[in-house]
């Protein structure tokens, strides 16, 4: 008798265990992550690559951040950069960025699918901007006339051991495409702070002015002069397309700069 009552006092138990958890069911909804500065996401495992251009249909600012949806004609992104100055309407730049896919905005109280942040964006229509004050218009292409170096002087320069000549780079650049380079040679331009970079245009003396394979653009954070000789090491990239028309045939970017 005592062992039947032990049994069924078991069997409610369990009973009573089993209709307490159905009434407390497992979500199955994952929760948005909470809103983070750019700093302190991890970084997801691919980049948009060649960047885009196009017009501002939509902006807004959050957390020190500017928002803006870009049209470039055939598809609408969002990107992010520090606060800067945009309107609907105005022609930008975004370039390269980190990808943040189903990201939660807390202060906007929105999701976004794909957010790009960048380090800056560069708005053609801004009187302030570089582009529309003509700051990047001889860097626009190497397929044009790249800047005169008259005045400085690229004889007696030394090839870096282990390094390259703007020339042997030119001719190579199919077999180099991706690889970090060294070469040394003389800053012939300088444009600073442009889609928050700094521009120069290097040449050893090497190369054919004529068919442009002597002077190659670098970007870095580095302040240099015209004239300053300077040791470049960074990743060699071929075709790169930043928008509204400023394509490069070979370039050097976020290069580690030396002056010597």
């Amino acid at each position: 008798m005592k062992k039947s009552l032990a049994l069924i006092t078991i069997s409610i138990a369990a009973l009573t265990l089993t209709a307490c958890s159905q009434d407390k069911p497992t979500s199955t909804v994952a929760q948005a992550p909470q809103e983070q500065t750019p700093a302190a996401m991890t970084a997801p495992a691919a980049n948009k690559s060649g960047g885009t251009s196009g017009t501002v249909v939509e902006t807004m600012n959050a957390a020190g951040y500017t928002y803006v949806q870009v049209d470039s004609g055939t598809e609408k992104i969002w990107a992010a950069a520090p606060a800067f100055t945009v309107a609907v309407g105005d022609s930008v730049v975004v370039p390269d960025g980190m990808p943040m896919t189903n990201y939660h905005s807390k202060t906007l109280e929105r999701d976004f699918s794909v957010v790009y942040f960048v380090d800056s964006i560069l708005n053609a229509s801004s009187p302030d901007s570089a582009m529309a004050e003509g700051g990047m218009q001889e860097d626009q292409s190497q397929k044009t006339k790249a800047p005169a170096a008259d005045d400085v002087d690229l004889t007696n320069i030394a090839k870096p051991e282990g390094g390259l000549t703007v020339g042997e780079i030119f001719g190579d650049k199919a077999n180099l495409s991706g690889q970090e380079v060294t070469l040394r040679g003389k800053v012939v331009k300088f444009s600073p702070k442009i889609m928050g970079k700094n521009w120069l245009h290097i040449q050893d003396g090497s190369g054919d002015s004529e068919a442009g394979t002597h002077d190659l653009t670098v970007t870095t954070d580095i302040t240099a002069e015209v004239g300053d000789t300077v040791l470049v090491k960074g990743p060699l990239t071929l075709d790169k397309d930043f928008g509204y028309g400023y394509q490069y045939d070979l370039i050097i970017e976020d290069a580690a700069i030396t002056i010597e």
